[in-house]
């Protein structure tokens, strides 16, 4: 799980003035508002126009409701630190989201966007971003200018693959890119040391970069429904990686380098095509549950009865 300190709680729905009372406050005095708006799941369709004078807010969330557009207004609140538009109706973003130089937290999922402006270059203090559930086929090459980001989302759009330049988000602890289209990964994956999470289930992967292998503080690899037939040797570095989902893929054999995932708690192998297992597996010395169902394994390696002997579960 994300530690604390990275994820606080509440960085996506956040509290603060809510709802109808706040849309009844703001006809009255909007300058005296809290510094935190939640107008979630309130069935807008348009902005209140008494929204406008609340400069001085630090959090805006209009989670759930139908606005198709941002009013210009909203790029010149500087002061601003979280903005949630997720889950609208959204199909065109301007370029004057660049002017929110002081944001921590960007959500835009669940939309219909099809593009992105490039104009994410300033956002130097910018830690979550999320752009899951779009229509996406790129990203815009100025988010690759958010070193201070920790998390992204690009989930559930239809990107064919990924640029180079991710590998410059050095600070990223998780990335999240399930069903989309991917074929590959890019090699400078491998340039995230800080990474702990990688998602990239449900997608066209033929191969792990080995490079992959230099993200040594990667604790969770969920890579099931993609279109593997091999690892790299390199897995086995990962050695502080304690969950691995390889399950509907098309692997044929396994690296005897498994064998060196020391953190290894969970192993998921299963619908593979896999006839042979690496008896070097029985090894893993904290491995919790391994899951072989579904492969055509005719045995197990003998040395598996020592992994059942200290309480792993084995299914086959």
């Amino acid at each position: 799980m994300p530690t604390p300190d990275v994820f606080p709680p509440s960085h996506q729905h956040p509290t603060g003035a809510r709802g109808p009372a706040l849309l009844a406050a703001l006809e009255q005095d909007a300058e005296r508002l809290p510094n935190e708006l939640n107008l979630n799941g309130c069935g807008l369709s348009e902005w209140p126009g008494s929204l406008r004078r609340c400069t001085h807010a630090r959090t805006l969330s209009v989670y759930d409701n139908a606005l198709t557009t941002v009013p210009d207004w909203l790029w010149s609140w500087t002061g601003l630190r979280t903005l949630n538009l997720s889950a609208n109706r959204l199909t065109y973003l301007s370029p004057g989201v660049g002017n929110l130089t002081g944001l921590e937290m960007l959500d835009l999922g669940h939309n219909g966007l099809e593009a992105l402006p490039d104009a994410f270059a300033g956002m130097a203090e910018l830690r979550f971003l999320y752009l899951s559930n779009n229509r996406l086929t790129a990203l815009p090459e100025s988010l690759r200018h958010l070193r201070s980001l920790a998390y992204l989302n690009v989930t559930d759009n239809a990107l064919e693959q990924l640029p180079g330049w991710l590998g410059e988000l050095g600070r990223q602890v998780e990335f999240r890119a399930y069903n989309n289209a991917l074929t590959a990964l890019p090699a400078s994956l491998g340039q995230l040391s800080e990474l702990r999470e990688l998602h990239v289930m449900n997608n066209r992967l033929t191969r792990l970069p080995p490079e992959l292998g230099r993200c040594t503080r990667l604790g969770k690899l969920m890579a099931q429904g993609n279109r593997l037939t091999a690892l790299p040797d390199e897995i086995g570095r990962l050695t502080a990686l304690g969950e691995l989902d390889l399950r509907f893929n098309g692997l044929t054999e396994l690296p005897a380098s498994l064998a060196e995932l020391e953190s290894l708690r969970v192993l998921d192998l299963r619908a593979n095509r896999l006839t042979t297992l690496p008896p070097e597996l029985a090894a893993l010395p904290r491995l919790e549950k391994l899951d072989l169902r579904w492969n055509r394994l005719s045995t197990l390696p003998p040395a598996f009865a020592e992994l059942e002997a200290r309480g792993c579960l084995i299914y086959a």
